[in-house]
């Protein structure tokens, strides 16, 4: 088993995290993962029909999730990854869950497949959590103009947004940065940069060399 270190950026759609995941990758030469949304055949169907797809897209991302994280426990160094196989479970389809868009068996046989997962995965090195307030994500989500993601409703992002809360401070398999990502600019500011770099730096000492 590689002894690499993994970054992970978890937060609500929207929130930054392929942005920061960018940065990151740059300011300190190491490989980037991103989540493969566009990859997923059932996205716009999901998004049209919630319930009745519910169970196909979040299956899709669990399973290429789980080959995602064995892959970055085979690599090599220090990697970066835009969200993680416990958010696709414990936020996104737990919120589906609590929406009524999976029945019971569905569900049990998603969650199931997930609690073995977990026993067969490495939890990532250090956890950064974008906290983004919502009225940014929609502008954001606005402007990046992604057609399957503008009819999302308002109430569906404040549940990913109260979910994301709770599990951020009930996480406990690693170490935890939280960024305010609506109010740093560490893209164009050079102070917010410096910023970010220290607090990362300072969770994982050793392991990063800046570019």
């Amino acid at each position: 088993m590689s002894q690499g270190k993994t970054i992970a950026i978890a937060g609500n759609i929207g929130s930054g995290k392929s942005s920061l995941v960018e940065f990151l990758s740059q300011a300190y030469d190491i490989r980037p993962f991103y989540e493969p949304n566009d990859e997923n055949p059932y996205l716009p169907d999901f998004y049209r029909d919630m319930k009745a797809w519910a169970f196909h897209s979040q299956l899709y991302f669990l399973s290429n999730k789980f080959r995602l994280h064995q892959e970055l426990d085979q690599t090599a160094g220090v990697v970066v990854l835009d969200r993680t196989i416990f958010e696709d479970a414990e936020i996104f389809a737990t919120a589906l869950k609590q929406m009524r868009k999976f029945n019971g068996r569905d569900w049990d046989t998603y969650w199931n497949f997930y609690q073995i997962i977990l026993n067969a995965i490495r939890p990532p090195d250090l956890m950064i959590y974008l906290r983004c307030p919502i009225r940014t994500i929609r502008r954001r989500i606005r402007l990046r103009g992604r057609a399957m993601e503008q009819d999302i409703p308002l109430s569906y992002l404040k549940r990913l947004e109260g979910l994301y809360e709770q599990w951020v401070l009930n996480y406990s398999m690693g170490e935890v940065l939280v960024l305010d990502s609506g109010r740093l600019d560490y893209i164009h500011d050079m102070v917010d940069r410096l910023d970010v770099m220290e607090r990362v730096e300072a969770l994982l000492p050793r392991h990063l060399k800046r570019g």
